[in-house]
């Protein structure tokens, strides 16, 4: 049975044209083949074709090959205009030398063309980039129009090289566009100020809530067995690690996960609580809090969820949310929570269902710690309200509203304050999202209406779709592959 082998292939040019090199990152059963090399004068398209040659070259003729290209230029030209191209007998094709050898050495090879996004932290496809890096330095060095193939074999055990975090990208030209695309007239050293002032502040945000955590953990050591009461933190300023570290004890106390998802904007926290009953003035008490992170409609991946000894029997709320008084027996009580909890919920806007229920417990329990109201720190939002409003007359429950907006389907056998936070931003992004759909429903009825009042007829036609040709697309490529080296980051206008 034949291998399947997986290749990345990426070609820079510092200039366009100009001195250029190419890379093809090769990925077998056993190994990993590192191949580069380079030109002294070229574009960054001879390149991409030149790495994708080079790579399946390399490769045996008989191996399935899973190629990845950051390139449209190479992927489209291979799988939808080279057949165009022959007929033609490739007129008006530009480096028709290199997509002829390309074809030549594709007959009767099974190979699979995928594109992939270019500088967005793909592993194989960073390393290609960093391999025609290499190619471009090595003529740089030499001197020489073309360079020699070279290829580095390792054990695929074997680590691989990290980027040099000062490698060379392709230089961008002088392009307003790629300088300025929104207009706002800003030179590097005003955004480079701006990044490390916005830093800034997150890092005395993380400081502030660190001490805080510190302040807890001691608190609990010197009042409590070692065994017992111990407080998991689990902050970005301890774990920088995209998913959450698994709990260290069988029963965490506090759990905090980092945001996994960069967003910029006010934020929103979902939040639940359980309860040991309903009326905060007659003595109950909240045993759990869950809240998840939102910013700009997106789900960051940061959320906190706490356990808490209530200090009383659980009694018939037990049959709600499955939490046992023996269950709760060893967990810190809130004074021993609260200024972590304060710090993660102060300042945000709180989104909650029947909100006036949760806040006005968090309030009452965070006044017994001598720290005041939440609500006169926080703006809240209410979902209850907001379904009564829009679906008078209707059930509002959480349970309601997942069936009305079609919310996949989760086991709520018992309430858990983390499960429902959950299902309400689903619950919450559906709601609100809708909106605009709804208000443009009713614009189109009324403009029907008009319409028809007046005589006018609607006229089905059918509108032209143009493609762009491949030297638009070539033209294209090259800006964006511009504009991603000039700012380090994905150009939204690439698809």
């Amino acid at each position: 049975m034949s291998q399947t082998i997986t290749l990345y292939v990426d070609g820079a040019c510092r200039g366009n044209p100009g001195l250029g090199g190419w890379g093809a990152y090769v990925i077998t059963e056993t190994q990993q083949h590192k191949l580069y090399g380079g030109e002294l004068e070229t574009t960054n398209n001879r390149m991409e074709l030149t790495a994708a040659i080079e790579g399946i070259q390399f490769c045996p003729a008989e191996a399935k090959l899973i190629l990845w290209t950051d390139s449209n230029y190479v992927k489209r030209g291979m799988t939808e205009w080279i057949a165009g191209w022959k007929k033609k007998n490739w007129k008006d094709v530009k480096n028709p030398d290199l997509w002829q050898k390309l074809d030549a050495i594709c007959q009767g090879r099974e190979i699979e063309w995928h594109w992939i996004k270019g500088h967005a932290g793909h592993a194989g496809n960073e390393m290609a980039d960093q391999l025609a890096n290499k190619g471009a330095d090595l003529v740089f060095a030499q001197q020489v129009k073309v360079t020699p193939v070279q290829i580095i074999t390792e054990d695929k055990s074997a680590e691989s090289e990290v980027i040099p975090p000062g490698t060379a990208k392709k230089k961008a030209e002088s392009d307003w566009l790629l300088d300025d695309p929104f207009g706002f007239d800003l030179d590097d050293s005003q955004l480079d100020v701006e990044v490390e002032e916005e830093l800034l502040m997150v890092q005395e945000d993380h400081l502030s809530l660190t001490q805080h955590s510190i302040t807890v953990t001691q608190t609990l050591s010197q009042n409590d067995s070692p065994n017992q009461n111990e407080v998991l933190i689990q902050d970005e300023t301890q774990n920088q690690s995209a998913t959450a570290p698994a709990n260290t004890s069988s029963h965490p106390h506090i759990v905090i996960t980092p945001a996994t998802v960069q967003a910029y904007g006010p934020r929103q926290l979902i939040l639940d609580t359980e309860t040991t009953g309903f009326y905060y003035q007659d003595g109950d008490r909240i045993i759990e809090v869950g809240a998840i992170e939102m910013v700009n409609r997106k789900l960051t991946g940061s959320s906190i969820h706490i356990y808490i000894n209530p200090e009383k029997p659980v009694g018939e709320s037990e049959v709600v949310h499955g939490i046992s008084d023996e269950f709760l027996k060893d967990k810190p009580k809130y004074a021993e929570i609260a200024a972590v909890l304060y710090d993660y919920l102060k300042g945000a806007e709180i989104i909650a269902h029947n909100a006036t229920f949760d806040m006005n417990f968090l309030d009452m329990e965070f006044n017994r710690c001598g720290l005041g109201d939440l609500s006169a720190v926080c703006e809240v939002t209410d979902t209850l309200v907001m379904a009564k409003n829009k679906h008078p007359g209707q059930k509002n429950s959480l349970d309601a509203l997942v069936k009305r907006y079609e919310i996949p389907a989760r086991d709520r056998t018992f309430h858990g304050a983390l499960l429902d936070a959950e299902i309400l931003a689903d619950v919450y992004l559906a709601m609100t999202g809708g909106q605009v759909s709804f208000d443009m429903d009713a614009l189109s009825a009324h403009h029907e209406e008009q319409s028809d009042e007046s005589g006018r007829r609607s006229i089905e036609m059918e509108l032209p779709v143009i493609l762009p040709s491949a030297e638009e697309l070539e033209a294209h490529e090259n800006w964006v592959k511009q504009f991603e080296e000039k700012h380090g980051q994905p150009c939204f206008f690439a698809k």
